[in-house]
């Protein structure tokens, strides 16, 4: 994508507005470098976590970065080793990563016209919410509540929340479930990327009911292989530029250009932000749910006999001519050359207006909802009443998901549990932008490698024929005076089997479950591998005893 204008009808949309002051767009990522020429002149400021403490980064560490995956002569896990031998403190290379995240999607959407990145909602008004200063917990549930209720509590309009919490389920935290609902409620718009994963596979909170999800597609307008699709994102998401995106670095007025769904998403956020400005130049409230539906109703389908997978398309591709049309209600064209929107419309011109499906009142926010944040400038309030439309938010959470996804499974190693493979091309919290040159590397939607987790163990066959060979070996049990075959799904009797056969247990998916739904899959590696799967038959063996046991294991941590 050589530059933003490529995008059909944003030429054309840029005539009518390049965005509202009043609107407000928070940034939920890792720490933007505001000193780029790319945001001198922005309404864009950054508050300071509560809940994050600042992890000072020296500046020649940054160029360091930089320079390492500058290097176009050596490939990802070439320019890894280099990056942990130059920078070997984890959290520093890991902070400084996230910093290169926020700082490109960022200038995506507020670079100033005329600068080294020219954004595609400039004249709005942003606010970057670092979700995690210290290098870790960048996406830990509690950390990313605070920056959602942060983000509302300011007034956002737009939420932009870049973390992306691999998930099999769908379910999120009871806390940020309720964080993110309680921001669409209060009138706000979130949107997140999809997520890298080469598969059907999802994010949170991209998978969340009512989030607008974005995907990608390549420069020759095929569906990016590493975008992630299926479940809800099906019902949700829509596809935008995802490859060759052009934005701004830490310490450097040299722009990069990457690819990734994280790349795909501003584009979405800085488009939404237009659409909503237009609403506001023809006297109305923002009204982010009518945007959420003008965005994924117009979206365009991929054509079967074009795209080898449509599935991978989601809703469709983005389609800025018909979400205009379905705001304005006229067609969209440059201004000047047949209509254009006014300040305060005309009597001429027919206005469809689009009103949530959710029924009742939606309050205007909680705490400082009016205060504004950049210039001072008075923040908008978001619209109370909210009549049932056509605006077709799907409520109820995503049709759960038991099949086990090999991509995405915990490592178990005497270093403690890491998620591997949970991003394209085993792309790790170390890495987790991608490199800030040629855009033949990923940028992962941030992430992290750690987990910490509380469930039981479970296992999996992964095919019938490993199923059916379990069966033939293990020995036959006693049940009431009679000898009955074994069965492989009694956790009882594989706990027994692989107490006497411990060897076995590499053939088996270990998993971990919560609520009988696996989350993650097992895989011990290392020196120590024996002894973990040695502890996990045990954890299994315990668990299938009767409670009354002394031995009797209800859940297991990891962490």
């Amino acid at each position: 994508m050589p530059d933003l204008s490529t995008i059909p009808g944003f030429t054309e949309l840029q005539t009518h507005t390049t965005g509202d002051s009043r609107l407000l767009i928070a940034v939920l990522d890792g720490s933007v470098d505001l000193d780029r020429a790319c945001f001198q002149g922005a309404k864009l400021s950054r508050i300071t976590p509560f809940w994050s403490e600042e992890l000072e980064i020296d500046p020649d560490l940054i160029k360091v970065f930089r320079e390492i995956n500058q290097l176009d002569d050596f490939d990802d896990d070439t320019k890894q080793d280099k990056l942990k031998a130059a920078i070997p403190d984890d959290r520093i290379r890991t902070r400084i990563g996230l910093d290169f995240h926020a700082t490109h999607i960022s200038s995506t959407i507020f670079g100033q016209p005329g600068s080294p990145v020219e954004g595609i909602a400039p004249g709005c008004r942003g606010i970057n919410i670092p979700i995690s200063r210290d290098g870790e917990n960048f996406i830990n549930p509690l950390n990313l509540v605070h920056a959602f209720n942060q983000a509302l509590e300011l007034g956002a309009n737009i939420i932009h929340c870049a973390a992306c919490h691999p998930t099999q389920s769908g379910v999120a935290h009871e806390l940020l479930e309720k964080a993110v609902r309680q921001a669409q409620d209060n009138n706000v718009l979130v949107v997140a990327p999809g997520g890298n994963d080469k598969g059907e596979c999802w994010c949170i909170p991209a998978v969340l009911p009512g989030v607008l999800t974005v995907g990608a597609y390549k420069d020759n307008d095929q569906p990016a292989k590493f975008s992630n699709f299926g479940g809800q994102y099906a019902k949700q998401g829509v596809l935008a530029p995802g490859e060759n995106i052009l934005g701004a670095q830490p310490g450097t007025d040299e722009a990069v250009r990457k690819k990734g769904t994280s790349c795909a998403a501003p584009v979405i956020t800085g488009i939404s932000a237009l659409l909503m400005s237009l609403q506001l130049q023809q006297g109305a409230a923002p009204d982010a749910e009518a945007i959420r539906a003008a965005i994924t109703n117009s979206a365009i389908p991929c054509d079967p006999e074009e795209v080898e997978e449509p599935e991978r398309c989601l809703l469709g591709k983005v389609n800025i001519a018909g979400a205009f049309e379905l705001i304005t209600g006229q067609e969209l064209a440059a201004k000047g050359e047949e209509s254009e929107i006014t300040s305060q419309g005309s009597e001429d011109k027919s206005t469809i207006v689009f009103i949530s499906s959710k029924e009742g009142n939606r309050e205007q926010g909680t705490g400082n909802r009016e205060k504004g944040i950049g210039n001072g400038e008075q923040g908008i309030g978001n619209k109370g009443n909210r009549e049932q439309g056509i605006g077709n938010r799907v409520e109820e959470l995503t049709e759960t998901v038991t099949e086990i996804v090999s991509e995405n499974h915990l490592t178990l190693s005497s270093d403690g549990v890491s998620a591997n493979n949970i991003t394209a091309n085993n792309i790790t919290a170390d890495n987790i932008t991608a490199n800030t040159t040629a855009a033949n590397n990923i940028v992962p939607s941030a992430g992290s490698n750690l987990v910490y987790v509380m469930g039981t163990v479970g296992y999996d066959f992964g095919t019938e024929a490993r199923r059916d060979s379990f069966k033939q070996l293990m020995p036959p049990v006693e049940v009431n005076g009679v000898m009955v075959p074994p069965n492989p799904y009694d956790a009882r009797q594989m706990g027994d089997y692989l107490g006497q056969n411990l060897y076995e247990a590499k053939s088996l998916i270990w998993t971990l479950n919560l609520e009988l739904t696996p989350i993650y899959a097992l895989e011990p590696v290392g020196a120590f591998a024996d002894d973990t799967y040695a502890t996990l038959q045990d954890m299994l063996a315990s668990e299938a005893l009767p409670e009354n046991d002394d031995e009797y294991i209800e859940r297991v941590s990891m962490a």
